[in-house]
């Protein structure tokens, strides 16, 4: 008896097909058996970033306390508030400025620490404030940036290198007392006297508004001037304990050394001298009939630096703070990257004839140019989120106008606010901005991969 024959597609006396075999990943794991362990990282995901994103766009899309539908009110909101365009100002400018300004520093860093014996050590030093929180660093700038010279550590360099070059005023804040002195406030702080000096006549200069015991250590009791030619005195008319005659140079009164008094006929100068320890001064005879006049500079108030958490300079102090503390980072990144490197390339230019900067320019950099794009890219989402460094290093007057998008979120939300469907809106506008550099970033990696 014959065996039956099976008819297929493939014609008669074709084999059966075998049934299929269960599914299996490309590492020869079955399908739920991957799903099984990826499981617990799925639910995860979803919790903590899936369903916070869907959550926060549905809230975006209602009132401040989430009872009434607004629609896209809260967004419309973002660019026609004046707050939150300064955030978003302020959020470009760190996006435009902080990530290249840390790559170029790490760069130039990475670099130069390959040519020194203690490369090591300056790395260490160099990436050590990665080490500090947010908090702490803000905390720390914020001292740095006081206004106080004694404070501030920024403004003691700055005064420092200020007092080098430009003598500071001996007596800040001193003035004539009107009631007994003819000298009356000319322009520019200086003091001009409305009678002219004569020849044996001494001129009389009271002032006051200056504690007598801020004067220098070796102020000597002043006295009247002598003599026939053009004299007079600068004084404090004041002494401790009070009494004395006002107008009059009085025993225990002390004298105002260093105090430059010009002599002025028709709006010009014609001659210049400066009171003695004894608070006296002698002119030319070409003084003789000439207005006597006490220059601003004699009191002007003391430089106290920069005020560099004003308005004008609060933003770019705050992005300084942020560099110190992510040069280290950038830095170690394109070290690592350029330890990798082929030196034979760069001796190959060298011996063609490149000079060091050409070197760098045209062999070093374009070699590191995808560890280049990984550290911009990083840094461009790190910006965007910025919030810490800017809510403590920032004073209150001037916070709005450091304001960034991410500062403004948590304001409008949980500052005072309290409106948290402006604050979600702000939310998805910042992960809106953050998609596009995140597409860039995997588009990368998909490439590298297929190398």
């Amino acid at each position: 008896m014959s065996s039956p024959v099976t008819k297929t597609a493939g014609g008669v006396g074709a084999l059966p097909t075998p049934p299929a075999a269960p599914r299996k990943s490309v590492t020869g794991t079955r399908l739920w058996v991957a799903v099984l362990f990826l499981l617990p990282a799925l639910v995860l995901l979803g919790a903590l970033v899936v369903y916070p994103i869907g959550y926060s766009v549905w809230r975006s899309l209602f009132d401040a306390d989430g009872s009434g539908f607004v629609g896209l009110d809260n967004y419309a909101e973002i660019f026609s508030d004046d707050s939150t365009l300064v955030a978003v100002r302020n959020t470009a400018i760190w996006v435009a400025v902080a990530p290249a300004l840390v790559t170029a520093l790490g760069l130039i860093f990475a670099v130069l620490t390959e040519r020194v014996r203690w490369g090591t050590a300056f790395k260490l030093i160099v990436f050590m404030p990665m080490a500090i929180s947010m908090l702490a660093a803000g905390i720390i700038f914020r001292l740095v940036y006081e206004q106080d010279p004694d404070q501030g550590v920024a403004n003691a360099v700055v005064t420092s290198v200020h007092d080098v070059f430009v003598d500071d005023s001996v007596y800040p804040k001193a003035r004539p007392n009107a009631q007994v002195s003819d000298l009356r406030a000319s322009g520019g702080g200086s003091f001009t006297t409305e009678a002219t000096v004569r020849a044996g006549t001494p001129a009389l200069l009271p002032l006051v508004g200056i504690p007598p015991n801020s004067l220098p250590g070796d102020a000597q009791d002043a006295k009247a001037a002598t003599g026939d030619g053009v004299t007079g005195t600068v004084w404090l008319d004041f002494r401790l304990g009070g009494g004395g005659e006002k107008g009059a140079v009085d025993p225990g009164e002390k004298a105002l050394k260093g105090v430059e008094v010009e002599a002025v006929k028709d709006g010009k100068v014609v001659a210049t001298a400066t009171s003695g320890s004894d608070g006296t001064f002698s002119l030319p005879e070409s003084a003789d009939g000439a207005r006597l006049r006490l220059p601003g500079s004699n009191f002007a108030a003391p430089y106290n630096g920069i005020d560099w958490l004003g308005p004008a300079l609060v933003t770019p102090a705050v992005i300084g703070s942020y560099v110190w503390m992510w040069a280290g980072f950038a830095m170690v990144l394109i070290a690592a990257g350029l330890a990798g490197v082929d030196r034979n390339l760069l001796e190959a230019a060298r011996v063609d004839g490149a000079n060091e900067w050409q070197v760098f320019r045209k062999v070093t950099v374009p070699l590191l140019a995808p560890v280049l794009v990984v550290v911009l890219v990083t840094l461009v989402i790190n910006v965007m989120k910025v919030f810490d460094l800017v809510y403590i290093i920032a004073p209150q007057p001037t916070q709005d106008e450091a304001n960034v998008l991410a500062l403004q979120l948590y304001l409008v939300s949980y500052g005072g606010g309290g409106d948290f469907g402006l604050g979600s809106a702000i939310g998805v506008v910042l992960l809106l901005l953050v998609l596009p550099v995140m597409w860039v970033n995997i588009r990368r990696l998909r490439k590298e991969r297929q190398r």
